[in-house]
């Protein structure tokens, strides 16, 4: 019996119940089926979107030492270009270097000085400090004056009264880096083939002392 039909005794009015009942069942079946679905869906799409961020974690583990072990690689053979035959070239500034060292290391814990240089060039009275890098940047510039302020510091402290030039290099050098090098006193080291050169200062350029 539907609803359109005409109710004509208790038994119809029974029935009508009984069918209502009955569809009031289905619907909240239905509803429970498609609830659960969904929740099944979504858990499911949890599960990937966890999975993927695992996934993605570990690939920029792994990319990021992968680079890392590129750069200190790249870092060694600039470091080791550039050590080759960079005593020569500083010769024709007029400086003869009687000893050069590689990555040497500075501290002082009393004043809370730490750091290292790449390439340490010493000509007497004077000492060239070089940071390297594959790619020169001004950032790197920026950073080197501030590690020759403090291994200034770090010399006084030791009674060191020598004076200190600052350098930069790198396999590829942005020109804005080199300029900006320039205007602070600091002279700028760049691959040539296999060789490396001093970038002719501009003119008026004077070496800064630390």
């Amino acid at each position: 019996m539907s609803v359109q039909q005409s109710i004509t005794s208790f038994d119809d009015i029974h029935e009508l119940f009984r069918q209502t009942a009955l569809e009031f069942q289905k619907y909240q079946e239905e509803n429970r089926r498609k609830s659960e679905e969904a929740d099944r869906r979504s858990k499911e799409a949890d599960r990937k979107l966890e999975q993927y961020i695992k996934e993605g974690a570990r690939l920029r583990k792994e990319l990021h030492k992968k680079i890392s072990a590129l750069g200190s690689r790249i870092g060694d053979i600039v470091e080791n270009m550039i050590g080759g035959n960079i005593v020569g070239k500083f010769r024709v500034f007029g400086y003869e270097i009687t000893q050069h060292s590689r990555r040497s290391v500075f501290k002082n814990n009393k004043l809370g000085i730490s750091g290292q240089v790449d390439m340490f060039l010493e000509d007497g009275e004077v000492a060239i400090l070089i940071e390297v890098k594959t790619t020169l940047e001004t950032a790197d510039v920026r950073q080197h004056i501030e590690r020759l302020q403090k291994y200034r510091r770090y010399a006084d402290a030791k009674g060191d009264k020598r004076r200190f030039i600052g350098a930069v290099a790198g396999a590829v050098a942005e020109e804005e880096a080199m300029n900006f090098a320039h205007e602070n006193g600091m002279y700028v080291i760049i691959q040539s083939g296999d060789a490396v050169e001093i970038i002719t200062p501009p003119e008026g350029f004077v070496a800064k002392e630390w």
